[in-house]
């Protein structure tokens, strides 16, 4: 509490109402696309050509998930968890970071991940359980998307104390959902990272609903933003269909955390557009309509393209332009994945321990035989 003077230990309505009011919501552009802080704006010291790279990214991943989509209801892929809406939160998050960050995805964040050095036939191979999508070249800094639900808010503290106790200016950044912080994970996470002052950014992306449960059956708190007091480090809820807002807090986010100062809480207001996953969840069946116009009218690329626009930044073409390229990039990844080598039982089994057992070993020559006969 910012003046506990002020507050009466036994109001607990009273502490209620100001801990809430702790966390108000950065926004630097607002549903129109007008400029709401002039002050915060020329902070982010963001040339025309940066602005338009911004849009850039964001136009690609949507064009990525829409044609990504369609491969996997083709049958062409395994799981996948579309983003769309949730492009201002993804890119502007992920171009705060250095390369030589590290990052701890869930799986709904290959955009970042291909912005931080994937190659985009990984996801392919990855969603389609192949071992290959998983084998990351040395200079890229990512672990595999997590399926496991906050299990990477304790890996990322760990990475980022890594970091912290040999004295490296990088750090570790993690991304969870809204359900993801409720789970016991995000909560060991925080606080050991806390205690330990690791370098290390976390993200809840709250887009409203774990799959179908709504994000006021998650948690009783006003925001999740202010979790982050239980662990004793900063927490900040931002507009997440502002990728000005979220590019301005993760940059203080990073330099916060590099600065020895421990980790640092972010938390994302934006929505996706479509199911949870393309796993047999429809939205329409726990969403009202009103929700989906609600949204729709707060779409990021809406928000942006008008912003660009107004400065004569952007255009029809260049989004065309856009789209064009991330329609052959998606074809060429997808025919690389299609032509690497299926895996081999004999792989499976080699590639449950380090070390295979000799029971393992037995298996695994067995099974080379067939193969190879």
């Amino acid at each position: 509490m910012s003046d506990k003077k002020t507050v009466d230990p036994l109001n607990f309505e009273q502490q209620l109402d100001v801990v809430a009011g702790q966390y108000p919501m950065l926004r630097i552009i607002n549903e129109e696309g007008k400029l709401k802080d002039e002050a915060l704006f020329k902070e982010l010291d963001l040339s025309d050509e940066e602005l338009i790279d911004i849009m850039e990214k964001m136009v690609w991943s949507r064009a990525y998930n829409e044609r990504t989509e369609r491969l996997a209801k083709q049958g062409r892929l395994g799981f996948f968890a579309p983003g769309e809406g949730q492009e201002a939160s993804q890119i502007g998050s992920i171009l705060a970071f250095d390369r030589g960050d590290y990052m701890l995805p869930g799986y709904r964040d290959v955009p970042q991940m291909v912005y931080h050095g994937m190659p985009l036939y990984q996801s392919y191979l990855w969603s389609r359980g192949h071992v290959e999508g998983n084998n990351y070249a040395e200079d890229v800094k990512l672990a595999p998307p997590q399926v496991i639900i906050g299990a990477q808010i304790i890996q990322a503290a760990g990475v980022g104390l890594g970091f912290r106790m040999r004295g490296e200016d990088q750090v570790a950044f993690t991304y969870t959902g809204d359900g993801g912080s409720s789970q016991g994970d995000f909560y060991e996470g925080l606080n050991f990272a806390g205690v330990y002052k690791a370098n290390v950014v976390f993200y809840v992306m709250n887009n409203g609903y774990a799959i179908s449960t709504p994000r006021e059956k998650q948690s009783a708190a006003p925001t999740l933003a202010q979790k982050a007091a239980a662990a004793g480090i900063p927490g900040v809820q931002v507009d997440g269909m502002d990728p000005l807002a979220v590019l301005l807090a993760s940059r203080r986010a990073r330099q916060w955390a590099v600065s020895g100062k421990g980790p640092v809480l972010i938390e994302n207001i934006t929505s996706r557009f479509g199911p949870h996953s393309l796993s047999g969840d429809d939205p329409k069946l726990y969403r009202t309509q009103e929700s989906f116009d609600y949204w729709s009218e707060r779409d990021p690329l809406l928000r942006m393209r008008a912003f660009l626009t107004e400065r004569g930044l952007w255009s029809e073409e260049k989004e065309t332009e856009v789209n064009e390229r991330a329609a052959e990039e998606v074809r060429e990844a997808i025919q690389k994945a299609d032509d690497t080598p299926k895996q081999k039982v004999s792989e499976f089994l080699r590639y449950m321990f380090e070390t295979p057992t000799p029971e393992l070993e037995e298996q695994i020559a067995e099974y080379e035989e067939k193969e190879n006969a």
